[in-house]
């Protein structure tokens, strides 16, 4: 396709790289690129045990792009030492020059009992973030504490690198975590604007409360982002498809956080074709399957979506900003998908935009 190549950028809309269970990691180098060709402001990694490293795949994004902001969103601290996090943070801080953003996230119970590893705590993040934090200005010190015990960590005593750390958040303790530590905070898809709402409630109080500018704190809304010229498919894939695969992995914190009736949710995990289902809906889900769970879940459910033409899914976008988000992950699609509603969302632009930092994880200029 023929794009704009002069295309002002939108520092509020960002896509995830490699939406989807991809099984080319290649395919990032062309998605970051046309991205900054349409537009997007920033491209976010979602780290998988497979072919999607969180180092190997920003490293990738930000030697191939050069405005792009890039975050991952997310890895965890406890999958690889603190120093070695660090590391990867200044390399790409200064590869990038300053666009690059360390996002964490609490990651999968099971998946850390299978693995061996601790589960994931609110103190654990706290703590990490502030050694990395430490180790970023230079500092060298002995650490004990809920992120581990370490005799003895430095970097380099000349850094002074200030480098944004982002958290992904759903329920109101990882909100309020954000809201006191993080710069920025990743929200999840499928949060009615109500939801959202409230979520953006929760992380400012919190700042305030932290003493910090509530403003200073930059919120990323997710919205599962299925415009119509995508094939019905892949519509079905990534709407129907995406939205029950999260529900059967943590649906009761999803529903919990959309205060979305407990008995839906029971109905459908009581579904013959759910239980015991052999893997994500999203990857192997047939086309009969997914239109099956199309009439289970509610439709409410899949409402807090973007659906529709481009212009509809524009003016979803600016619902999401209407409702308090300083942004807006266009989640689910290609840039080369994403295309339309990136034209059609710059006929509705808000004004004032233009003042959010390039790198994902600071707020304003």
């Amino acid at each position: 396709m023929s794009t704009d190549q002069s295309a002002p950028p939108l520092p509020e809309l960002g896509f995830y790289g490699l939406a989807g269970h991809s099984a080319s990691p290649r395919d990032l180098l062309d998605e970051v690129r046309l991205g900054e060709q349409i537009g997007l402001g920033s491209v976010f990694l979602s780290e998988r045990f497979n072919v999607k490293d969180a180092g190997v795949m920003a490293g990738a994004a930000v030697a191939a792009t050069t405005t792009l902001g890039v975050g991952t969103a997310a890895t965890n601290h406890s999958t690889r030492h603190p120093l070695v996090t660090a590391t990867m943070g200044t390399t790409l801080h200064r590869m990038s020059g300053g666009r690059y953003a360390l996002g964490l996230g609490r990651g999968f119970d099971l998946l850390w009992d299978v693995m061996g590893l601790p589960r994931i705590t609110s103190a654990q993040l706290e703590d990490a973030i502030g050694i990395y934090r430490r180790l970023w200005h230079g500092e060298g010190f002995g650490h004990e504490g809920p992120a581990g015990t370490y005799p003895y960590l430095s970097q380099d005593s000349s850094f002074d690198e200030d480098i944004p750390v982002m958290l992904m958040a759903i329920g109101d303790n990882s909100l309020r975590l954000a809201g006191r530590v993080a710069d920025a905070v990743v929200l999840h898809t499928f949060l009615t604007d109500e939801t959202l709402a409230r979520s953006v409630s929760v992380v400012r109080r919190a700042a305030e409360e932290a003493g910090r500018d509530p403003a200073t704190v930059r919120v990323w809304a997710v919205l599962a982002t299925v415009e119509d010229s995508i094939p019905e498919e892949q519509r079905l894939r990534k709407l129907v498809g995406r939205l029950a695969t999260y529900l059967t992995g943590y649906g009761k914190v999803l529903v919990a956080a959309n205060r979305w009736d407990l008995a839906d949710y029971e109905r459908f995990r009581a579904d013959p074709l759910v239980q015991g289902y052999p893997g994500a809906f999203d990857a192997i889900g047939t086309t009969e399957e997914l239109q099956h769970l199309a009439e289970v879940l509610p439709d409410e459910w899949l409402a807090a979506a973007a659906t529709g033409s481009a212009e509809q899914c524009a003016r979803r976008v600016v619902d999401q900003l209407d409702a308090g988000a300083d942004s807006v992950i266009l989640h689910g699609a290609t840039p080369t998908e994403l295309a339309p509603v990136v034209a059609a969302y710059r006929a509705i632009r808000p004004d004032g935009l233009d003042a959010l930092t390039a790198n994902p994880g600071w707020g304003r200029r």
